[in-house]
């Protein structure tokens, strides 16, 4: 599979009274097309600020971030914007809906922004939102549906557009088990059946025991980046040859 992201020697920094507080470390990854992958951490680790690097939000203070082929840290505003219209859909914790529209409505939004006409953004949303089970609730605004309908909704919207990749900054953080399984399952079918990539950040033991790969952050770096089933027992390289054992706190 070719390589969808590839992050090289990325940092980022933020200006903090008379310092800068580190928030990523000459972080590395690469992320094949087709991949289901999780960023795992404790709070503070990165999880969040690298999502917003791949996803064209933010800029690193070094390093560089290519996506689909391109150096996003040397795009413009104006092809940053493009680029991420086009390729990158979003979900979020607190699933960002508008709440005067109905789910059909929130779903078609993005098409709206791309200037799709009216006729084909309907049979889109329809089409998404019956990919995620819905369709029954299509005119239906987001205070008459549960927390699982409202981030299923989300889903839709993150997927109508056809992105190359989605990423889900902690999806099940607001979810019951039971909703959080059913969202779970829903984006590894999604996965599975359209390839779509998928990159999250996440906490949440429920979501990483189903995720065939897991790159672990810690303080701005990375500290693993395994399949669960590999050995639990987790190093950081040190200088020369030592090596000091993870923090129970970077492996939670």
């Amino acid at each position: 599979m070719n390589d969808l992201v590839t992050a090289e020697a990325v940092s980022r920094r933020f200006p903090l009274d008379h310092s800068d507080v580190r928030a990523l470390d000459a972080v590395n990854l690469s992320v094949s097309a087709g991949e289901f992958l999780a960023i795992a951490g404790p709070s503070g680790s990165g999880k969040t600020t690298l999502l917003n690097l791949i996803g064209c939000i933010d800029k690193p203070t070094s390093g560089r971030i290519v996506l689909d082929g391109e150096d996003t840290t040397r795009l413009t505003p104006a092809r940053t914007t493009a680029l991420r219209r086009a390729r990158i859909g979003f979900v979020f914790q607190t699933f960002n809906l508008i709440p005067v529209f109905t789910a059909s409505e929130n779903v078609e939004f993005p098409l709206l922004v791309q200037g799709v006409d009216s006729g084909e953004r309907r049979r889109r949303a329809r089409a998404a939102l019956e990919s995620v089970g819905l369709a029954s609730r299509a005119t239906h605004r987001p205070d008459l549906l549960s927390g699982g309908e409202r981030q299923r909704v989300a889903v839709a919207r993150a997927i109508v557009h056809r992105p190359a990749l989605v990423l889900a900054d902690e999806p099940t953080a607001n979810l019951d088990t039971q909703n959080a399984t059913q969202l779970i399952d829903l984006m590894r079918e999604l996965n599975r059946n359209l390839g779509l990539t998928f990159i999250f950040s996440t906490h949440d033991q429920r979501l990483l025991e189903h995720t065939p790969r897991i790159v672990r952050l810690c303080d701005g770096r990375v500290v693993s980046d395994a399949h669960p089933a590999e050995s639990a027992r987790l190093e950081i390289p040190m200088e020369g040859d030592r090596h000091e054992q993870v923090s129970a706190a970077c492996v939670s």
